[in-house]
């Protein structure tokens, strides 16, 4: 179920929209104004805006900017309803980036086709579809606007453990509610104990991405651990969780006990290092998650050093940030794969001077 946020300090477009949406069954109407408007769109993200300039005033301008200029929201499309019905008003609302403009007088009926057409898109493009959370294209636009700020950020990179298992002896639809579980932990941890510019998304199938800050990481990634385990146990059958193991067979078609399904995260901050772009994020998001399989509390950091070290195992292709074709290896992506370069760009002084001593014949 989603939101839409009406926005105006009287009753008129709400008592337009609300018993339509409530009929269709699928989204729920929040009416806010001013500053606890735009707290509300940080925090819960609506699928849509519908703001009334007339009611607005100037702050109506201020919201929109404010909007689009965060990485949460800047993706949320936006009608306006105004009185201005010159093309001037029109044009500048655009140029700000609104997605659609009714002018006053208007009729109900345009109104709510309107919004159903906005909601429709935003279902049909902008969201995952199976858990209603930003998808693989807002994942990558979220971790460039956080390279580009120059802020303390830190990556955390969810991944299921024995999945495929799980999925193949339960079904597919056990599965999906799997997914679905991890997306409403990772979503109700980060309301509850991150911070307010947070960001959890689903790049596809039991991956997923949520972006904090350096001091918040550990927290969140030990809550939604915890979340997880206590929350995951009533997906198994009886003998299957009191043995500890799932029944089901290997590649070859012979029986096997295959662990039960665990959640790994691995995690890179931009303290240790600074990346220049989204696909060095992803190669140590990927030796992250490797690490984070073998650790005892499936968390594990990427520091200036491991970055160091994870350039001394043979490269391996980063992790798909993206839902298109998939990344290729460094080298066909133009990139002259040079170790020495990569931990020079990477690391601190302390892990690129073990570096060079352990390269010395």
């Amino acid at each position: 179920m989603g939101n839409v946020l009406v926005v105006e300090d009287n009753s008129l477009i709400s008592r337009i929209l609300q018993k339509p949406l409530e009929r269709d069954g699928d989204h729920t109407l929040t009416v806010l104004h001013g500053e606890d408007a735009v707290q509300f769109a940080l925090r819960k993200m609506p699928q849509l805006v519908v703001l009334n300039m007339a009611s607005a005033g100037g702050d109506g301008e201020q919201f929109i900017q404010r909007l689009r200029t965060h990485a949460r929201t800047m993706y949320i499309p936006i009608i306006v309803v105004s009185a201005a019905s010159d093309p001037g008003a029109k044009v500048r609302a655009f140029r700000m980036g609104v997605d659609d403009y009714i002018a006053m007088p208007f009729d109900s009926e345009e109104l709510l086709e309107r919004v159903r057409t906005q909601l429709r898109h935003v279902q049909q493009v902008m969201l995952s579809r199976l858990i209603d959370l930003p998808g693989a294209f807002q994942v990558e636009m979220t971790i460039k606007c956080r390279l580009a700020s120059q802020e303390p950020w830190s990556l955390l990179y969810l991944d299921l453990d024995n999945f495929k298992a799980f999925n193949d002896t339960y079904g597919f639809l056990a599965g999906n509610e799997m997914i679905r579980l991890v997306g409403r932990i990772c979503c109700r941890v980060v309301s509850e104990h991150g911070n307010l510019e947070d960001f959890v998304g689903h790049v596809g199938g039991d991956d997923f991405v949520v972006v904090t800050t350096p001091d918040r990481a550990r927290l969140l990634s030990c809550r939604i651990i915890a979340a997880y385990k206590e929350l995951s146990q009533p997906f198994y059958r009886p003998e299957d969780l009191k043995r500890g193991t799932i029944s089901g067979v290997d590649r070859k078609g012979r029986p096997y006990q295959f662990p039960l399904v665990s959640l790994s995260i691995g995690i890179v901050n931009n303290l240790s290092y600074l990346a220049h772009n989204l696909q060095e994020i992803s190669y140590l998001v990927a030796e992250a998650k490797r690490n984070a399989k073998r650790s005892s509390d499936n968390i594990y950091y990427i520091s200036s050093r491991s970055v160091a070290d994870c350039f001394e195992q043979p490269l391996i292709s980063p992790l798909p940030l993206s839902t298109g074709a998939g990344f290729l290896p460094l080298s066909a992506l133009g990139w002259e794969v040079n170790r020495r370069e990569l931990v020079h760009a990477f690391c601190g002084e302390e892990a690129r001077s073990d570096y060079e001593v352990r390269l010395r014949p």
